[in-house]
């Protein structure tokens, strides 16, 4: 093929590969204006499970106070004992709590997470990298960015002896993976077994 020919097929694809990009980056402009607010919340656990380690907790208590009256030593073991299931009961409580109180607002302008203990807002602009890891109880995907970052869990399941006895964590966790990337303009970087990384390129 002569030179010339060869040297204005070039330019032509290259034109075109501009063309497309224009295209894609046109449609996710258009997308980012015309996207309504969503909200998302998590699934809740049963708090079944809280329950029975407040009444664990209560009824080693309990029984602490009645060996004291009674005059009979406690056992080594229960002063330990009561220490660890206080603090599982907090923690179950306080796990519970945040889930209650989390939710994912996302715009055409920003991405916003709260869950009672942290707020953090970032605009599309400012999300410089997300993670996805995979986990028996959910992805967890975690957002980074200028000013903050956060961590949620996309929906998983609790199983026990092969049946599933609950389900917890964001039931829309890949749509709004999916949606921060294509509005904060996020390119696959890395791929690793269960984990991937978006990033700005």
């Amino acid at each position: 093929m002569p030179r010339g020919k060869a040297a204005g097929l070039r330019s032509f694809c290259s034109n075109v590969k501009d063309w497309i990009a224009a295209v894609n980056d046109s449609r996710i402009s258009l997308y980012n204006r015309c996207m309504q607010p969503e909200v998302y919340r998590p699934i809740l656990l049963s708090r079944r499970g809280e329950a029975l380690a407040w009444l664990s907790t209560g009824l080693m208590l309990v029984g602490w106070v009645i060996l004291i009256l009674r005059g009979i030593d406690v056992p080594n073991f229960a002063p330990f004992m009561t220490i660890f299931l206080l603090l599982a009961s907090l923690s179950i409580s306080l796990g519970n709590w945040m889930d209650r109180k989390s939710v994912i607002h996302l715009s055409d302008q920003r991405v916003e997470f709260l869950n009672g203990v942290r707020h953090v807002t970032l605009t599309w602009e400012q999300v410089q990298q997300i993670e996805v890891a995979g986990s028996t109880w959910g992805n967890k995907v975690q957002v980074y960015g200028d000013l903050g970052h956060f961590t949620f869990r996309a929906l998983g399941e609790v199983k026990a002896y092969g049946e599933v006895k609950g389900r917890m964590g964001f039931e829309q966790g890949d749509l709004i993976v999916e949606k921060m990337v294509m509005n904060a303009h996020l390119k696959e970087v890395a791929r690793d077994g269960n984990r991937l990384v978006y990033a700005r390129t």
